[in-house]
């Protein structure tokens, strides 16, 4: 008999981006509402897609 594959981690998927590079992408929270008390340069790095680390990618490989 063949062997199991496993599923992706769907909750994951819906989050997380893989790029071409492997490097794997997230949007940043936070940035939808109530920026009123946030500083101009908080609300602008919350725009740009944020990159986790070589760890974590090795780690969630298998997931997504």
């Amino acid at each position: 008999m063949a062997k199991g594959k496993q599923k992706t981690h769907k909750a994951t998927k819906k989050i997380l981006n893989v790029r071409n590079s492997g490097s794997i992408t997230y949007k940043k929270s936070g940035g939808n509402h109530k920026t009123a008390k946030d500083s101009g340069k908080q609300t602008r790095q919350r725009r740009e897609k944020g990159t986790l680390n070589r760890g974590e990618v090795n780690r969630l490989k298998s997931v997504i």
